[in-house]
């Protein structure tokens, strides 16, 4: 019978756990939960461990979390998919021998309990991990590895602390005696203090419990840059031992300090029913959920907004969860409910704030003038849509209105004469209750629901908003506009900045072929049939094209824009570097630098200076491979050039902040 087994699955062994807690009790003796593999893979694709990175998990079961780890890391470096019949075993084929050999020592797992070592050991042996790194080993109380650190740390540690607590030594940030604060302490202390991540599943008592110790764990994680989401999980997910309400914790010291915010997540299917029995059903949140983290954290590495239409995914400032120092992370304490409007004050209908306005005169879109006396309002998106020469059509000013596109849903601040285009436009005129610029800004931000071409004034006029006193509004004004300066002001900083280099006539002059290793003649497109959508970038004139499944170069190089109209008008920079397995076609020059300083302070440069002289054609500017060869470069030594650089990187960080 044995022998008949298949151990193809890295939770074989946990499902023999499982059924081993079913026959002797609810739980392990220290409070031992089997995590489920579908939430397993979740927090793992998550974090995106990668094959030089440490994984370690210190309390780690049956090894659940490192094994998925490990497989995540073979999926992303294989080459083909497995067979369908081999679902999810992916071989890892683009790893060398010495990858793997330096893979199997990447991972790390403590436990208390020698039964949980001797199972996560065996379960690592059946995937192929010779000398496994299991240790037995009490996480909280011994300190024989307090000075491990690691990448990655995910972990789903006991919630349950022994009768009188923990008793833990002395280098824990936060003395505390309850075990579920502790892990995410020691965690917290133990991911690599500046590009560390981890992801950890915790009972509601981290999340908004008022003792002390709770309040402190959650300010050192929102205070001290640990935190960048959580996860809320429903309760019933660790059924049939408990039906306790968890979530999950994500760190990562990068991504956490280049935002004032953390994302919350609320989770309310994720693909089984909450019963004892856990029966699949076909409600599961967890792929949308998994697709909007990933959106965050490229937003948050690139520097870009994030924004997501799914009610439960929202961000919250972080000055707002330190409140009154409770650094609550519950996702419900944050979220409001759409239909209840959550105001102080008086409650007033649209239709309530607005007067009759007798004024039939629109002019149909075929009429409008390209220049004229008179400015047009429409719904397009263009303030001003056209012009009008008929004084009579006018609809004379007396005090600000609100112009309404029926079919666009758009609203435009209107305070001068105007003629009104045809179609679906509706003017408010505010009454005596309401300011204009106030009652603009709030209808600006009101959602309604798109009808498609319907008309949308009916659910507009039924809108209730708060109506503060008009003293209180014209506050609420002055500060959205002193926002809007500065907004304006930080916008003109990142359109006209432009790095500059201040020559020193002491350099040396050199060509810049003389000083680089052209590559051009390793490039070659790829057809459009032969695209198919793989790992490695396309990169063109000005950047990346496309993903394709195989590659040409792989190092650091500098890419030059060799043709297209973009060597000219330069909104993009015309040189960038890339790292890396890449595919580079023909319309980008491929250079190899000695020295990654000089390739940095030639990208800078290049980035800099008006190449027009050395370009050919206008209809279709080119840069070809003799004239960038001879552009003339001022090359200081490597100690100047390493100090422009790095004096041009911090007032570049400071425009993307």
């Amino acid at each position: 019978i044995i022998n008949g087994f298949t151990y193809d699955h890295s939770e074989k062994l946990g499902d023999a756990f499982e059924y081993l807690l079913s026959v002797l009790g609810s739980q392990g003796d220290a409070g031992q939960f089997r995590t489920p593999r579908h939430i397993i893979d979740f927090i793992v694709e998550i974090l995106q461990p990668k094959k030089n990175e440490t994984v370690c998990d210190p309390a780690c079961g049956t090894a659940g979390f490192l094994i998925s780890s490990y497989k995540y890391i073979l999926k992303n470096n294989s080459k083909h998919t497995p067979n369908p019949s081999q679902e999810g075993n992916y071989r890892g084929d683009l790893l060398t021998p010495d990858d793997r050999k330096k893979l199997m020592q990447n991972f790390t797992g403590y436990d208390i309990s020698p039964d949980m070592v001797r199972l996560s050991l065996v379960n690592m042996y059946l995937h192929g991990f010779t000398t496994p790194k299991i240790y037995e080993y009490d996480t909280l109380t011994s300190e024989d590895r307090w000075n491990e650190y690691f990448d990655v740390i995910l972990a789903n540690p006991p919630f349950m602390s022994p009768k009188g607590g923990i008793k833990p030594h002395k280098k824990f940030t936060i003395q505390a005696n309850r075990s579920e604060v502790l892990f995410v302490d020691y965690i917290a202390e133990h991911i690599h203090p500046s590009t560390g991540r981890a992801g950890i599943i915790v009972p509601e008592g981290i999340i908004f419990q008022s003792a002390t110790a709770y309040k402190t764990l959650r300010k050192i994680l929102v205070d001290k840059n640990y935190l960048f989401a959580v996860v809320s999980l429903p309760a019933g997910i660790f059924q049939p031992y408990s039906g306790v309400k968890t979530s999950i914790l994500l760190m990562d010291k990068t991504l956490a300090k280049k935002t004032d915010k953390i994302l919350f997540v609320k989770i309310e299917n994720e693909g089984f029913d909450l019963g004892a029995q856990r029966r699949e059903i076909d409600k599961n949140d967890l792929p949308d959920a998994l697709k909007l983290l990933q959106q965050y954290k490229q937003n948050l590495q690139n520097n870009t907004v994030f924004t997501s239409n799914n009610k439960n995914v929202f961000l919250v400032d972080k000055m707002r969860i330190a409140a009154k120092e409770e650094y609550n992370l519950s996702v419900d304490h944050y979220r409001v409910n759409e239909n209840v409007q959550q105001s102080n004050f008086e409650m007033v209908s649209v239709e309530d704030l607005i007067e009759d306005v007798k004024y039939t005169t629109k002019i149909q879109k075929s009429e409008f003038l390209e220049n004229g006396k008179y400015p047009i309002i429409d719904q397009s998106e263009n303030f001003i849509a056209g012009y009008w020469n008929n004084e009579n059509d006018l609809f004379k000013i007396e005090k600000p209105v609100v112009v309404f596109g029926d079919h666009t849903r758009i609203f435009k601040y209107v305070d001068f004469d105007f003629v009104l285009g045809a179609d679906g436009v509706k003017i408010l005129l505010p009454n005596e209750n309401v300011n204009s610029k106030f009652f603009y800004y709030y209808l600006k931000n009101t959602k309604i629901k798109n009808l498609g071409y319907s008309r949308h004034w009916k659910e507009l006029k039924e809108k209730q908003i708060p109506l503060p006193p008009l003293s209180i509004q014209r506050q609420i004004v002055n500060k959205i506009e002193s926002f809007q300066k500065i907004i304006d002001g930080a916008k003109q900083v990142v359109e006209n900045y432009k790095p500059q280099i201040e020559i020193d006539a002491s350099w040396e002059m050199v060509e810049l072929g003389s000083i680089c290793e052209n590559l051009d003649s390793k490039r070659k497109p790829v057809t459009s049939s032969d695209r198919k959508q793989g790992k490695y970038p396309y990169y063109g004139a000005s950047g990346i094209v496309d993903y394709v499944d195989d590659y040409i170069f792989d190092d650091d190089y500098l890419l030059i824009s060799e043709d297209g109209a973009n060597l000219l008008a330069r909104v993009t920079p015309i040189a960038f570097s890339v790292k890396g397995k890449i595919w580079v076609n023909n319309h980008a020059h491929i250079l190899k630098f000695k020295k990654k300083a000089t390739q940095s302070f030639v990208e800078l440069y290049l980035n800099s200076i008006n190449l027009e002289i050395h370009i050919t054609g206008s209809a279709q500017p080119k840069l070809n491979q003799a004239n960038l060869n001879g552009i003339p470069i001022p090359l200081p030594s490597i100690e100047e050039q390493t100090k422009i650089v790095t004096q041009i990187e911090k007032e570049q960080q400071l425009v993307n902040k």
